[in-house]
């Protein structure tokens, strides 16, 4: 789906709404390959780093009135600090980035993004430059998380070097905080032309589509997550997320189920609305009238690397036992024998994981505890990296063999033995991480761990 001109004759007017570091990272690569590029009046990007005001609504025309531009709370400059991610020694006991006492990991001092020459193919025009134009305006909800937080500033600040305007909402600061976010956006909804999603799962995204008059749907890369969306488009199931799907609906799944509905139907094509699916996930059961566009990490590769190799292994870290999937005792057991039985120094934390289970795993494992300041596509790409990275099921066995493709980086997947499940987890659960494993493509396969 190439973008096209808007109705008025103004260029099409794309608004993407992002609420994780991952979905940023591909409206990014959809947005490279579309040739979208800034709304804003040509020149260079703004700057990166320290003394950068933090946009908090769109401009001109897109701020919803005369004038009337819906401010939000800037997230604080970052510091200037190197590195690429925040490495906790594993003698020392404990997570960089939390306390053990605390139920969230704190980010602590973060790194900007040191800015890179853009590196296009040849022949690839700037996004700015792009014939008959088509603007994108990234909106980040920010969510509360602050390892979440932190790695999204990042990303916002990888959008405006490639020229994009990026728009921060703290869209869930406080009880009133989704009506002000809902009202300042409303205006643009109706205004644009394409509407780019990063979690059609998202209550804050399908309320926003129940506003939007766009013809253009696009959804991007959540992880897996797109995989089971697709499946459940293409039955007409309501949208529920994998993990949680086999439960009974709550309360609050009841009361928000018209606006789901709506959801749903807006994200079917019809001879009014086109959709696209952008992914680099395998999708087998594509619902009538959806585009399926492969994410390939065109941009990543363009951008980034090729990283030094290291000798070592690299684990890297699943949020599964934080989702009630998977035992934590059972998860810690076995990265200690995988990690053992394939010589891995080194664990990249998902951004989710919690600090009391990391600090567990660097006293017990002797990892070191990584938590990535970027999307681990970026880290892997921007290196070192091992010349071996261990996964347990999980979007990176797919993403990774593309970033990487070309260095010689060796992507393998543990499988999650049923006994390691929890008694709540969904009865599907098993089910689909085998499904994640056994469609990934380019990755060597390892039998579950057991104990040494």
């Amino acid at each position: 789906m190439s973008p096209r001109a808007g109705q008025a004759g103004h260029p099409a007017r794309t608004l993407a709404f992002v609420e994780s570091p991952v979905q940023l990272l591909n409206v990014l690569e959809w947005a490279h390959l579309h040739g979208l590029h800034d709304p804003g009046p040509s020149g260079p990007a703004e700057p990166s780093g320290p003394g950068r005001a933090e946009p908090g609504a769109l401009s001109g025309a897109d701020a919803g009135g005369a004038g009337a531009a819906t401010a939000s709370v800037p997230p604080p400059a970052l510091p200037t600090q190197p590195g690429p991610a925040h490495i906790v020694p594993a003698h020392a006991g404990h997570a960089h980035g939390g306390s053990a006492h605390g139920g969230s990991a704190h980010a602590g001092p973060v790194p900007a993004v040191p800015a890179q020459g853009r590196r296009l193919p040849a022949g690839v025009a700037a996004a700015g430059a792009v014939a008959g134009g088509a603007e994108l305006t990234v909106v980040v909800l920010s969510p509360t998380d602050p390892m979440t937080r932190g790695q999204l500033r990042r990303m916002a600040d990888l959008a405006r070097d490639e020229g994009y305007r990026v728009r921060w909402e703290e869209a869930r600061g406080g009880t009133t905080a989704p009506f002000h976010t809902i009202g300042g956006l409303a205006g643009s909804l109706r205004r644009a032309d394409r509407i780019v999603m990063g979690d059609p799962f998202s209550r804050y995204v399908q309320l926003l589509l129940t506003i939007t008059r766009a013809r253009d749907l696009v959804v991007v890369d959540d992880g897996t997550a797109t995989m089971e969306f697709v499946a459940q488009l293409a039955r007409g199931e309501r949208l529920v997320r994998w993990h949680r799907k086999g439960g009974r609906p709550g309360a609050r799944d009841l009361l928000f189920a018209p606006v789901s509905s709506s959801a749903r139907r807006r994200l079917t094509p019809s001879d009014r609305r086109r959709v696209e699916v952008f992914s680099s996930m395998p999708v087998t059961e594509i619902p009538d009238g959806v585009t399926v566009t492969a994410n390939d990490f065109a941009w990543t590769r363009a951008r980034f690397g090729p990283p030094r190799i290291t000798q070592s292994a690299d684990l890297v870290g699943t949020s599964l036992v934080e989702t009630g999937v998977v035992d934590g005792d059972r998860y810690l057991e076995a990265v200690r024998n995988l990690a053992k039985a394939h010589g891995a120094t080194r664990y990249f934390a998902h951004r989710r994981e919690s600090a009391e289970k990391l600090h567990r795993l660097a006293a017990e494992t002797g990892l070191e505890i990584v938590r990535p300041d970027l999307p681990l596509e970026l880290i892997a790409r921007r290196g070192p990296i091992g010349r071996t990275i261990l996964s347990f099921p999980s979007t990176v066995v797919h993403t990774l063999p593309l970033a990487l493709a070309g260095t010689g980086v060796r992507v393998a997947v543990c499988d999650i033995d049923p006994t390691w499940l929890t008694d709540t987890a969904s009865p599907r659960a098993q089910g689909f991480l085998s499904g994640v494993t056994g469609t990934a493509r380019d990755v060597h396969r390892l039998a579950a761990v057991s104990p040494a």
